[in-house]
């Protein structure tokens, strides 16, 4: 496919482009592109490629649901666009390699990209050769996004974890999950920080699913076991003991001021020390405390 730097910018009317692989923004993200294109205008416009139906021209999007979404958000009715000729398995091929390449793009974006072009028939070898991947890392997320596994999606995209440690860690139980941990630290492949956000990760999957709420289809519930119940009232247990504690330690700082105060209170040296500096009134409800020598 090739896209001639010679292309001149041409309008399109934004209700004939449709966004053939669309993908979820990041609001704050989104709001920022608005203030910008608004401010600034557009620096880049969008690519897309025209195709003929019987109802007439209709554009189907490469590059630019952001800006497309911007100017829509703006109200806006064209968009200066580059019209390039490439088919459908193009288009898929561009629109992956843009994602690939953007700054901080996400897994769940990436990983729908993937998933579109094994649909379409790209063997894994294939789409590591278009997008310059490694067979590894696109063999592993395939996996991973064919089980569902989002938490562990995003922590191969954000470098927490080798894609090898997550596809073991997907295929394991809880027993093989620490198996898998403990194998990657010895070989250095998880160590300090990294090891620590990968056992929380672990844990968060543990207990709210392999799905990211809101960012995929709702996967069934986990059956609750009696061992599930059980750990989950120690800890609640556990949390109320230690707000125990915590209560009848502050009981007792108060408990000890107020017997102070009213020792204090008992020399007339001091209270007339007080006096002589204006700080001998006290709020009744503490006086009272004082007088009865307790916090309750």
């Amino acid at each position: 496919m090739a896209e001639s730097s010679s292309l001149a910018v041409q309008i399109v009317p934004i209700s004939q482009v449709s966004v053939v692989n669309p993908r979820i923004r990041n609001k704050k993200s989104f709001r920022e592109l608005v203030e910008n294109i608004a401010a600034l205008g557009l620096k880049k416009p969008i690519t897309v490629t025209k195709r003929e139906e019987h109802q007439g021209v209709r554009y189907d999007l490469v590059c630019g649901q952001g800006r497309l979404e911007a100017f829509m958000e703006l109200g806006a009715s064209e968009i200066p666009a580059l019209v390039i000729e490439a088919s459908v398995e193009d288009c898929m091929v561009k629109s992956l390699v843009e994602n690939c390449a953007r700054r901080q793009h996400h897994a769940i974006d990436l990983l729908h990209d993937i998933g579109g072009m094994k649909q379409r028939g790209y063997t894994d070898a294939e789409i590591a050769k278009k997008t310059g991947l490694s067979l590894e890392y696109v063999r592993g997320v395939g996996r991973l996004l064919a089980q569902g596994e989002q938490r562990l999606l995003r922590a191969v995209e954000a470098g927490h974890i080798p894609v090898s440690v997550a596809v073991q860690i997907a295929d394991a139980d809880d027993i093989g999950i620490q198996e898998a941990l403990h194998q990657a630290y010895e070989r250095n492949l998880l160590r300090g920080r990294k090891l620590m956000i990968v056992k929380r990760i672990v844990e968060s999957r543990r207990r709210r699913g392999r799905a990211i709420r809101g960012s995929g289809p709702k996967e069934m519930s986990q059956r609750l076991s009696s061992r599930t119940l059980l750990r989950a009232y120690k800890e609640d247990t556990d949390r109320k003991r230690l707000l125990i504690r915590k209560a009848d330690a502050t009981r007792n700082r108060l408990l000890f001021i107020a017997h102070a105060m009213r020792e204090l209170f008992g020399d007339e040296r001091f209270v007339s020390l007080l006096k002589a500096e204006k700080l001998d009134s006290v709020p009744k409800k503490l006086l009272g405390r004082m007088e009865r020598g307790d916090v309750g």
